[in-house]
């Protein structure tokens, strides 16, 4: 989650209460808990990002309650065009083991995934430090060979962000990193089921060639989410559109993604269409299994689990949408309305 409603984790001039605005932004979604995510940016930029992150969940109760950790997107990633994506080419750069640590301390050590390409040389050593720190490591906006894709895994990687997104428009039959991260049954991938990121079919066969539990749903939702269809200039990636369809863009480049800008409760019916999956199946791969990757005590039903619940509809007219009814975070009530 990279911002809502015009608010970008991004921005220079971030404050607590910004951050406090993004998160409560999202009760209205079924959204109890989510990782604020910076991206690849210059490192003052980023350490600004994280320590205002880190500030709010520390002097913000409605944050802390919401927010399990941080998610570093960057700025470890390939310079290539495809998979760099819409991060700034600018500030992209190889792994860096003491700036990686000068950006956890910023983040008061709540940095709790970092994704990052192994394309680089070393990597396999850097990933091995990150993981001994306590740190997710996943594989992403990537154009790693096999060799590469392999060492990561062994050296502790274990997720791929947004798998199929963040890559190049054409890329060899085999091998290459979407095959080889789908082979290895260490990896989990987190996929971007909005009904734009990835065609059915292809969410279909990830599905199938991992199989539920080994999946997880994102949404990977930018600053513009929440916003009305139109053009923003003035964004951390520069112009973009939002369209009526709800896909965000490159401004004047449509053919371009640049990001995700519907909630993530979109992809519990587009999984069921989609894969064939049955409602339960669809919910944990929005729930506890990305709250079990990070080990956060949300999403289940055990003992000393966060009373997060959510109540929803789930309706076929015209075609199969969920509807959230109410969000209780931590026993409270915070959106909605609950029949007594």
């Amino acid at each position: 989650m990279n911002g809502y409603g015009g608010q970008e984790l991004n921005d220079p001039a971030l404050t607590p209460d910004g951050v406090e605005r993004i998160v409560l932004g999202l009760d209205p979604f079924g959204v109890t808990q989510s990782c604020p995510t910076a991206t690849t940016h210059g490192f003052e930029t980023l350490k600004h990002s994280l320590a205002t992150v880190a500030l709010a969940i520390d002097s913000i109760p409605s944050v802390a309650q919401r927010v399990p950790g941080i998610h570093l997107e960057g700025p470890y990633i390939s310079p290539q065009d495809g998979p760099r994506g819409a991060h700034p080419l600018e500030h992209v750069r190889p792994p860096d083991w003491p700036e990686f640590q000068r950006l956890q301390e910023a983040a008061r050590g709540k940095i709790r995934i970092l994704t990052m390409s192994p394309e680089y040389e070393d990597s396999p050593n850097f990933i091995t430090r990150v993981v001994r720190s306590g740190v997710l490591v996943a594989i992403g906006h990537t154009a790693a060979n096999s060799d590469q894709i392999a060492a990561a895994i062994d050296a502790g990687a274990r997720m791929s962000t947004h798998l199929g997104n963040g890559a190049h428009g054409q890329i060899r039959r085999h091998p290459n990193y979407i095959w080889d991260q789908l082979a290895d049954d260490r990896l989990t991938p987190s996929l971007i089921v909005d009904g734009h990121h990835l065609p059915p079919v292809v969410v279909k066969c990830f599905v199938r060639a991992k199989g539920t539990e080994h999946c997880v749903v994102v949404s990977d939702i930018t600053g513009m989410a929440g916003m009305s269809p139109g053009r923003y200039d003035e964004t951390s990636i520069g112009p973009v559109e939002v369209l009526e369809d709800g896909r965000l863009v490159v401004a004047g480049q449509r053919q371009y993604l640049a990001g995700a800008a519907l909630p993530i409760h979109v992809a519990i019916p587009n999984l069921m269409s989609f894969a064939g999956l049955n409602l339960a199946t669809a919910v944990r791969m929005a729930t506890s299994q990305p709250a079990a990757l990070i080990d956060a005590r949300c999403g289940g039903f055990s003992v000393g689990s966060t009373a997060d619940f959510v109540l929803f509809e789930l309706t076929d007219a015209p075609r199969a949408q969920l509807e959230i009814r109410a969000t209780l975070n931590s026993g409270e009530l915070v959106y909605g309305r609950v029949a007594t």
